[in-house]
């Protein structure tokens, strides 16, 4: 099988939660950067990356590097690249997306466009035609420029991997599942042990918990742009790993996860979409606010995505809400409790320092994880 290096880009501040997760596949890890982990693997590295990576926002199969401080360069560095080992005769291929960062080439457009000159530039030579029909399988390109350093990439996954497939109907602020499911990594909760969200929105907290709970890959459900590339990635490579998610799955195991929203519309979307994922039976949905948040259950944890206040009409409230959040928390004396906020007055509103707190890229918003650890449980 071919080695390739493969880049797996994620939200900036979560690199570490996907590093561990590609080296539990069993990926040896080429290089750790702001926003992306790169890694070597084969084609099989390439579908299992794919399927059960729940941090990774999509798999890139990195085509080449280059240096380029100029238009001229860029064209001919990409030239240079053996676009024929990847994109076939009638395939329809483009820059999809171009970013750059403390290089002396930062216009996307002028990027894009410039590399897709230089592509079809080496495919005419290669395949001895002036004119390509792309009527054929889908190749989009990435690139990212750093420091005047070009790092090409095929993306294998086409939709980003935060789209599981489950979310038809979403929240008006909604946490992306990959975010979602690198916050809860982040935390020492296991299937076991008691989950709360009293803010859940569309539901993507305790669905990507009981997701992991019940060992559901994340990519079971849904396409991949590579699965047409029989030249690259061969089907027999999907099938198997489709089998080992199918083996390793547990949908009968027994949760104590509970999602509430004072929403009656979101509550309704929330369970629709566990639905979807195959874990409603495994989440308890209901009706109700924060100020009645309360559990008989010990060492329980609550992980939510409260809201933000962005409004200005919205901000006057966050005070009184935050309050409440730190009172029923007090009530839970011996839980933990995660909140992902960009409200920067979290701490002082629920009355106590986090004992930890991560700045985490929700997008491009800055916002901060609160991490509120409760005494561990007491081993049987």
């Amino acid at each position: 099988m071919r080695r390739y290096t493969l880049i797996a880009p994620c939200h900036f501040g979560l690199e570490a939660v996907l590093k561990r997760e590609i080296c539990d596949l069993g990926y040896e890890i080429a290089q750790v950067s702001d926003g992306r982990v790169t890694f070597y693997g084969d084609e099989e590295a390439v579908v299992r990356a794919n399927i059960f990576l729940r941090t990774a926002e999509r798999i890139l199969i990195q085509v080449g590097t280059f240096h380029a401080e100029t238009f001229e360069e860029l064209f001919q560095g990409t030239k240079n690249l053996p676009w024929e080992d990847y994109i076939e005769k009638d395939g329809k291929f483009w820059v999809a997306k171009a970013g750059s960062v403390k290089s002396k080439l930062f216009s996307p457009s002028d990027i894009q466009s410039i590399m897709k000159k230089a592509m079809v530039e080496r495919l005419k030579s290669c395949y001895e035609i002036n004119w390509f029909p792309e009527t054929g399988n889908s190749y989009p390109i990435r690139v990212f420029l750093h420091k005047d350093e070009v790092t090409v990439g095929l993306d294998t996954t086409g939709e980003s991997l935060h789209k599981r497939g489950y979310r038809k109907l979403t929240a008006k602020a909604p946490i992306a599942e990959n975010l979602a499911a690198a916050l809860i990594m982040l935390t020492p909760w296991k299937g076991e042990r008691i989950l709360v969200d009293p803010f859940c929105g569309s539901g993507t907290f305790p669905i990507e918990a009981a997701m992991m709970a019940a060992n559901i890959a994340p990519g079971m459900n849904r396409s991949f742009a590579a699965e047409d590339w029989g030249h690259i990635v061969s089907k027999k490579n999907w099938y198997d790993a489709i089998d080992e998610a199918n083996d390793l799955m547990d949908d009968s195991v027994k949760t104590d996860i509970q999602a509430y929203d004072l929403d009656p519309q979101m509550v309704k979307i929330a369970r629709e979409n566990a639905r979807l994922a195959g874990v409603d039976h495994l989440i308890h949905f209901q009706e109700r606010d924060v100020s009645q948040l309360s559990h008989s259950g010990k060492y329980g944890f609550i992980i939510t995505n409260p809201p933000y206040g962005e409004r200005l009409s919205e901000k006057a409230q966050m005070g009184a809400l935050y309050k409440t959040i730190g009172e029923r928390y007090r009530v839970l004396d011996s839980w933990s409790m995660y909140l992902i906020t960009a409200y920067e007055d979290a701490e002082k509103a629920i009355g106590k320092k986090a004992d930890k707190n991560r700045k985490i890229y929700n997008g491009m918003m800055k916002t901060y994880f609160y991490q509120y650890m409760g005494p561990k449980p007491c081993k049987k």
